[in-house]
């Protein structure tokens, strides 16, 4: 069966929520970009528990899922990608303590994960994975 990851779109202040990603050596078309967080479901967890849990873990923050923004699949990772729009409601931005932040052995050539707020603006100026989410976000950023 192909995995299911989940990813939170969270509009903070004025601007939005992103894992920046340094120093990526498992990725070699790609060593820094930023990304949309989120991850893999756990047994039984429904996409909304699993993207809640997700950014809970990353950003330290807690949101409630608003809706369904987009959903793709990716062929060269097996999986079906959704994409929601979240709302903030408590937590302080940065305080994540995910496996990502444990300096667990797993995440070694992950490299850095570094939770930013990006300006609105400023989007469409980051690399921002994946490219295709990125074109349907810069299409709707200011209705969100």
């Amino acid at each position: 069966m192909d995995r299911i990851r989940v990813a939170g779109i969270i509009p903070m202040g004025d601007g939005f929520a992103f894992m920046h990603r340094k120093g990526v050596v498992k990725r070699k078309d790609y060593q820094e970009y930023y990304t949309f967080p989120g991850g893999g479901l756990e047994e039984g967890e429904t996409p909304e528990e699993g993207t809640i849990r997700e950014i809970k873990e990353e950003f330290g923050i807690d949101v409630k899922v608003v809706k369904k923004l987009y959903e793709i699949y990716s062929d060269k990772f097996h999986q079906k990608e959704i994409f929601y729009l979240c709302e903030y409601v408590s937590g302080e931005f940065g305080t994540g303590e995910g496996p990502e932040f444990s300096n667990d052995p797993h995440y070694i050539d992950s490299g850095k994960y570094i939770p930013e707020i990006v300006k609105k603006e400023d989007v469409k100026n980051i690399l921002l994975l994946p490219l295709e989410i990125k074109e349907k976000f810069l299409e709707n950023i200011s209705n969100l």
